[in-house]
């Protein structure tokens, strides 16, 4: 009977080998893993904004409004509690990303109307801050690119099939990734007109 038992057990674990189970765990860790990291450097972006505003702040006569927006728009951000979870829910996952876009576009603001002040831009800490912030921006970039590349294979191997039997027996279903916020407006075609004259 020991040996009936141990060889079932031998079975059922070259069976679950064989149809991925393994490959979920691998790729699972993997996700959560670049997850991490990419939650590590959305912080690491709004732990730089009290800073960036209070520099700004200084300068007199700054547009009050953009930096207000940059403040709720942080605050929106930083607001939605980032668990592990986050990525098994994809509407939880979608106003996590419309939370860090709209900061994104607020920051992006923040630095076009700083184009304005001349002394400002002359301001050490604020170049300081502001190569902090361009290098934080580049990592981001990089981790949401590990993401989604975890997010693939770990995709994958929930829909190919024989692991998709495995998938749908311990309950692994695909993950919500990173998308391209304003798709419909990359997809249009630019207008160009040559039939307007210079403006002289």
């Amino acid at each position: 009977m020991r040996k009936y038992l141990s060889l079932m057990l031998l079975l059922a674990m070259l069976s679950l080998s064989g149809c991925g189970y393994n490959t979920f765990q691998t790729t699972d860790e993997k996700v959560k893993a670049a997850w991490a990291e990419v939650l590590n450097q959305y912080q690491r972006r709004a732990d730089l904004v009290p800073n960036l505003v209070n520099t700004v702040k200084g300068e007199a006569g700054f547009e009050q409004e953009t930096l207000t927006k940059v403040v709720e728009a942080r605050a929106r951000a930083t607001g939605i509690q980032a668990t592990p979870e986050l990525i098994n829910d994809p509407a939880a996952f979608q106003k996590f990303q419309a939370a860090q876009g709209q900061l994104t576009g607020a920051l992006s603001r923040l630095m076009v109307v700083v184009e304005n002040y001349p002394k400002l831009q002359s301001n050490q800490s604020f170049q300081e801050l502001r190569a902090q912030l361009e290098g934080t921006e580049n990592r981001i970039t990089v981790a949401r690119n590990r993401f989604i590349q975890a997010v693939q294979e770990y995709n994958v191997a929930v829909r190919s099939f024989p692991s998709n039997i495995t998938a749908m027996i311990f309950g692994y279903k695909t993950k919500a990734s990173f998308t391209v916020e304003n798709e419909a407006d990359i997809s249009k075609v630019p207008a160009v007109n040559f039939d307007k004259a210079p403006a002289k």
